[in-house]
Protein backbone atom coordinates (compact mmCIF):
# COMPACT_ATOMS: atom_id res chain seq x y z
CA UNK A 1 0.00 0.00 0.00
CA UNK A 2 0.70 3.44 -1.05
CA UNK A 3 1.34 6.29 1.53
CA UNK A 4 -0.02 8.61 -0.81
CA UNK A 5 -2.98 6.21 -2.45
CA UNK A 6 -4.37 6.00 1.16
CA UNK A 7 -4.28 9.68 2.06
CA UNK A 8 -6.17 10.03 -1.22
CA UNK A 9 -8.86 7.84 -0.18
CA UNK A 10 -12.43 9.61 0.18
CA UNK A 11 -12.85 7.40 3.32
CA UNK A 12 -9.81 8.21 4.65
CA UNK A 13 -10.24 11.44 3.96
CA UNK A 14 -13.53 11.49 5.88
CA UNK A 15 -12.66 9.42 8.86
CA UNK A 16 -9.64 11.89 9.33
CA UNK A 17 -12.12 15.04 8.85
CA UNK A 18 -14.86 13.20 11.74
CA UNK A 19 -12.04 12.31 14.33
CA UNK A 20 -10.80 15.74 13.65
CA UNK A 21 -13.76 18.23 13.79
CA UNK A 22 -15.03 15.74 16.92
CA UNK A 23 -11.54 15.93 18.79
CA UNK A 24 -11.52 19.49 18.46
CA UNK A 25 -15.24 20.26 19.39
CA UNK A 26 -14.67 18.46 22.82
CA UNK A 27 -11.16 19.83 23.16
CA UNK A 28 -13.03 23.51 23.42
CA UNK A 29 -15.80 22.17 25.31
CA UNK A 30 -13.06 21.02 27.57
CA UNK A 31 -10.95 23.69 27.76
CA UNK A 32 -14.08 26.63 28.13
CA UNK A 33 -14.98 24.70 31.20
CA UNK A 34 -11.76 24.90 32.56
CA UNK A 35 -11.06 28.23 32.21
CA UNK A 36 -14.54 29.73 32.70
CA UNK A 37 -14.13 27.80 36.45
CA UNK A 38 -10.35 29.23 36.75
CA UNK A 39 -11.77 33.09 35.62
CA UNK A 40 -14.60 32.89 38.00
CA UNK A 41 -11.83 31.53 40.86
CA UNK A 42 -9.70 34.50 39.67
CA UNK A 43 -12.00 37.28 39.43
CA UNK A 44 -15.03 36.41 41.72
CA UNK A 45 -13.92 33.70 44.59
CA UNK A 46 -16.37 34.66 47.05
CA UNK A 47 -19.08 32.96 44.05
CA UNK A 48 -17.76 29.61 44.68
CA UNK A 49 -16.85 29.92 48.34
CA UNK A 50 -20.49 29.87 49.13
CA UNK A 51 -21.60 26.71 50.93
CA UNK A 52 -23.79 24.23 49.18
CA UNK A 53 -26.60 24.51 52.20
CA UNK A 54 -26.53 26.35 55.26
CA UNK A 55 -24.99 23.56 57.30
CA UNK A 56 -22.42 22.15 55.44
CA UNK A 57 -18.14 22.96 54.72
CA UNK A 58 -18.64 22.21 51.07
CA UNK A 59 -18.79 24.70 48.71
CA UNK A 60 -20.27 25.41 45.53
CA UNK A 61 -16.19 25.42 43.79
CA UNK A 62 -15.85 22.07 45.26
CA UNK A 63 -19.14 20.41 43.66
CA UNK A 64 -18.25 22.87 40.45
CA UNK A 65 -14.25 21.43 40.53
CA UNK A 66 -15.42 17.72 40.55
CA UNK A 67 -18.22 18.44 38.09
CA UNK A 68 -14.91 19.27 35.57
CA UNK A 69 -13.52 16.44 36.86
CA UNK A 70 -16.85 14.39 35.65
CA UNK A 71 -17.13 16.30 32.28
CA UNK A 72 -13.43 15.07 31.50
CA UNK A 73 -14.86 11.42 31.77
CA UNK A 74 -17.89 12.20 30.42
CA UNK A 75 -16.19 13.61 27.34
CA UNK A 76 -13.75 10.65 27.16
CA UNK A 77 -16.64 8.39 27.48
CA UNK A 78 -18.23 9.84 24.31
CA UNK A 79 -15.32 9.75 22.01
CA UNK A 80 -14.48 6.23 22.83
CA UNK A 81 -17.98 5.33 21.66
CA UNK A 82 -17.95 7.35 18.79
CA UNK A 83 -14.40 5.29 17.99
CA UNK A 84 -15.73 1.97 18.55
CA UNK A 85 -19.16 2.80 16.50
CA UNK A 86 -18.46 5.34 13.75
CA UNK A 87 -14.56 5.28 12.99
CA UNK A 88 -14.07 1.54 13.20
CA UNK A 89 -16.56 1.09 10.59
CA UNK A 90 -14.85 3.83 8.47
CA UNK A 91 -11.75 1.85 8.99
CA UNK A 92 -12.96 -1.42 8.30
CA UNK A 93 -14.39 0.55 5.06
CA UNK A 94 -10.99 1.82 3.85
CA UNK A 95 -9.22 -1.71 4.78
CA UNK A 96 -11.45 -3.37 2.55
CA UNK A 97 -11.35 -0.98 -0.01
CA UNK A 98 -7.85 -0.81 0.11
CA UNK A 99 -7.10 -4.78 -0.54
Amino acid sequence: MDLQTIQQHPTFRQLVSERTRLGVAMSIVMAAAYFAYILTIAFWPRLLGYPLWSSTVITWGVLIGVGLIALGFLLTAVYVRRANSRFDSLSQLLLEDLR
